[in-house]
């Protein structure tokens, strides 16, 4: 099983890699390319109740590699599916405001360092 998730995280960075090079400079183009696509597959890939295998494979390997974003994306939607609320605005918003505020703090940390 994690051989499979390994291939597929391979193939996935290298996805992720070509397609930041295949796009112009100036605007995080790659960035939200990926996570795009890979939202969309991810949700493709969900909706074919695949093989546990296929699924560590395409999803946790591949997608996971070529974008977290595809995975937070399926999360939030099952839990408004769920009609659990809260937890679903509350996962939207520390996602948003969270994780950008940590990367500046990391950021700053290495810095003074």
């Amino acid at each position: 099983m994690l051989a499979l998730v390994g291939v597929g995280g391979a193939i996935g960075a290298v996805l992720r890699y070509l397609v930041g090079e295949w796009m112009p400079d100036g605007f995080p183009w790659g960035t939200l390319t990926v996570n795009l696509i890979g939202s969309l597959i991810l949700g493709i890939l969900v909706g074919m109740s695949l093989s546990a295998e296929m699924g560590l494979l395409l999803g946790t390997g591949i997608m996971g590699a070529f974008t977290t974003m595809s995975a937070y994306s399926v999360d939030l939607i099952e839990l408004f599916e769920n009609s659990e609320y809260g937890p679903a605005f509350s996962y939207l918003l520390l996602t948003l405001l969270g994780c950008p505020l940590l990367a500046y703090g990391g950021m700053r940390v290495a810095q003074a360092a």
